[in-house]
């Protein structure tokens, strides 16, 4: 059973952090396991196993990785236990940039930071330039709550990508609210709400696929409560 914190709805209708957000306080715990800007519950340490799948796919090719949004450096410090040789970061939030900042100077890559929202950012970037590419960021508005990884997939992901690279991604605030309210195979879940974006994005459906894992959340956690999560692996023709 969750806890009344659990069931606090994430966005009230109309809600728009995204004037704020940038420099909002970066909420990190004393203990860093959970992180929260504006009150609402960007990332938790439980996700570590998740995180390390997505940054699995997204270092699948080598090369240069863009990795968009940093967050608690889970992905992040995955992506760079493998044979990769650049690693570029989109974050906009000051607090969890400047973590971003002293992060990348302990790695064993070259590493990019790069500041600002990826609206801004992501139209500075040239096309083909990525092997891979990690897209996890916070919604900043309930009108974007389910939709914002798709303006990102559309406008940039597949003209930043080279031939034969990756793309992966997650959007957990919304899928944990699908697999709440309507849905409750995750698969199926996947199937209705994401792929048809993505080929409409330019990627082919014979080459996206998805890998399943079993990992249940904490009772307290806001923002997802399904007992599994899914790995999009999407390549680029």
């Amino acid at each position: 059973m969750s806890s009344p914190e659990a069931a606090r709805p994430i966005f009230l209708q109309g809600e728009n952090c995204k004037p704020t957000w940038k420099e909002a306080d970066a909420g990190f715990n004393r203990t860093d396991t959970h992180l929260e800007i504006l009150g609402k519950p960007v990332m938790e340490r439980w996700e570590t196993p998740y995180m390390h799948s997505l940054a699995t796919v997204a270092a699948a090719k080598g090369g240069r990785v863009l990795e968009v949004g940093f967050g608690m450096a889970i992905a992040a410090t995955k992506l760079e236990e493998f044979d990769i040789e650049e690693h570029w970061i989109i974050e906009c939030n000051e607090g969890v940039f400047q973590r971003l900042q002293e992060w990348a100077k302990k790695q064993p890559h070259k590493v990019v930071p790069l500041k600002g929202l990826w609206e801004d950012v992501a139209p500075t970037l040239p096309d083909g330039h990525f092997d891979g590419i990690l897209y996890d960021t916070y919604p900043l508005s309930a009108e974007t709550w389910h939709t914002h990884q798709f303006s990102f997939i559309k406008g940039h992901a597949f003209r930043l990508l080279k031939a034969g690279g990756v793309l992966t991604y997650c959007n957990l605030t919304s899928w944990g609210e699908l697999l709440k309210t309507e849905y409750t195979d995750i698969e199926k879940m996947f199937e209705e709400t994401q792929v048809a974006q993505l080929i409409e994005a330019g990627f082919k459906k014979e080459n996206i696929s998805t890998s399943v894992m079993d990992l249940i959340p904490p009772e307290d956690c806001r923002y997802y409560s399904f007992h599994k999560m899914i790995t999009p692996t999407i390549i680029k023709a």
